[in-house]
């Protein structure tokens, strides 16, 4: 079966004025369908330039990346993209912002915005529609920005850090939510993220890039003991062991680790 995404030997610079920035060094993976993937790595290390050349938004400088076995310019596949703020319009309704990328798309009909509804309820939103983005907690409304994002029916969704302008205790709580609401859809996911316990409560498989140029360092599958939340997963024996892994992995060549 062919994978939903491959990414084969892809590199890419930033240039300026100043000069040639490698940012990304010669990347290779791939994503099965449902499957959700984390990844990692020091600051500076490429991962929001890697989302960005998922998402299209740039073009990898060599290699390719592929969308159902074809180019991703040429593929049919629709992507999803979650940005560290909900970006919610403050003059518009929840159900208004929600049906946003409808609206751009040309795809706002009775039946989709009946489908928005539905997920509004689904998602403990229903009695916000009318409401501003000014009225809602910072959970909610990355639910709100979530719901906007899957009513795209995306296939691939990517999240740039959705959770860390949220306090800690949100944190959890919307990391366990939306992580559980893409599994019981069977949505693949790519998640950027600094934090690693987050990555291993919410990931199939964390994917470590070295410091810059960031290359692709280790592939660790995780595997925990029945279908369990990312709240769940952190109080599972399984949790301290990969955490252990993916920190070594991350700091083995750096000198001033501990």
């Amino acid at each position: 079966m062919t994978p939903l995404l491959e990414v084969r030997d892809v590199s890419f610079s930033y240039h300026t004025m100043e000069g040639e920035t490698r940012a990304l060094s010669h990347i290779s993976f791939s994503a099965e369908n449902g499957q959700f993937i984390a990844l990692v790595g020091p600051s500076g290390c490429g991962k929001s330039t890697l989302l960005n050349l998922l998402s299209g938004l740039a073009q990898p400088e060599t290699g390719s990346i592929l969308l159902n076995g074809r180019p991703a310019a040429e593929s049919a596949a629709r992507i999803g993209y979650m940005f560290q703020r909900d970006c919610l319009l403050e003059w518009r309704s929840v159900l208004s912002n929600a049906a946003l990328g409808l609206e751009i798309q040309h795809r706002l009909t009775e039946e989709t915005e009946n489908e928005l509804k539905q997920m509004l309820k689904t998602y403990g939103l229903d009695g916000f529609s009318h409401s501003r983005p000014s009225e809602l907690s910072g959970g909610m409304r990355q639910r709100a920005a979530l719901v906007r994002t899957l009513a795209l029916k995306p296939d691939l969704l990517l999240l740039d850090e959705p959770f860390s302008a949220l306090d800690y205790q949100t944190r959890l709580a919307v990391c366990d939510d939306i992580c559980s609401i893409l599994r019981q859809n069977k949505k693949n996911a790519v998640l950027v993220t600094h934090d690693l316990s987050e990555a291993i409560s919410a990931a199939d498989r964390i994917l470590v890039l070295s410091s810059r140029p960031g290359r692709l360092k280790a592939e660790i599958p995780l595997c925990f003991s029945g279908e369990t939340s990312p709240i769940r997963r952190r109080n599972m024996p399984e949790f301290s062991s990969y955490f252990n892994l993916v920190w070594k992995e991350m700091n083995e060549d750096d000198p001033h680790s501990v």
